[in-house]
């Protein structure tokens, strides 16, 4: 690990109830949180800005090259610029969702994107969570978890969301890609949500992570 920070990684499937989680986890003990699906689903809406053709890589190779896309922090949650503009609540659109699991199976795009993802434990603690933070953004962390539920119960969440799209050929895109799948990272303990309220989970979590020797100074207020 760099310096003292510590890095608790959150993976798991689309509307697994990782983001919720990773989101409370990080107010409760104050630490940065930081969504990495947001920085995936920015170059997907860049890309479809840009009219970008999501199929052929060298496009997106070049749309890279030409969009600036810059991490920061606010109010303790990760932001991310596309061009020095805020997609704000575009990055949930149905045609992000459609091309973002695309878009991530480009190695060239993971290699950027993790890059960025590392350089936030130079600013401090963080709860980080995606598909591949303790597999590979942060292998190293003795801090990881992997936030599941079924697909039924995923699938209700989602729609209660507004949001369609069809998280089983998403769950086979992440899993099967060949550049960082989504796998149950080596050490990481694995969290049913499917009957779980949002304060169990937070509950279990934090219990593990006591056990697990985090430092004492997170749990005390």
């Amino acid at each position: 690990m760099q310096n003292q920070n510590i890095a608790i990684a959150i993976d798991g499937p689309a509307a697994s109830g990782k983001s919720t989680v990773a989101k409370q986890l990080a107010k409760q003990l104050g630490l940065i949180m930081v969504n990495t699906g947001a920085m995936y689903r920015s170059v997907a809406w860049a890309a479809l800005h840009h009219n970008v053709n999501v199929t052929n890589t060298s496009e997106i190779l070049d749309l890279l090259e030409k969009v600036k896309f810059t991490c920061g922090v606010e109010n303790g949650l990760s932001t991310i610029l596309v061009d020095n503009i805020s997609p704000g609540e575009a990055l949930r659109e149905d045609a992000v969702n459609q091309i973002v699991s695309t878009i991530a199976q480009v190695a060239e795009v993971r290699e950027l994107l993790v890059e960025k993802q590392r350089e936030y434990l130079e600013i401090g603690s963080l709860v980080m969570e995606g598909r591949d933070i303790g597999s590979v953004v942060f292998p190293d962390t003795p801090f990881k978890f992997y936030i599941d539920a079924s697909l039924e119960v995923r699938s209700a969440r989602r729609g209660a969301e507004g949001i369609i799209d069809s998280l089983a050929e998403r769950d086979k895109l992440d899993s099967q890609r060949k550049v960082s799948p989504l796998v149950v990272a080596e050490g990481a303990i694995k969290i049913d949500t499917s009957d779980m309220s949002i304060d169990q989970v937070l509950a279990q979590v934090t219990t593990l992570l006591k056990e697990n020797g985090a430092p004492q100074h997170l749990f005390t207020t």
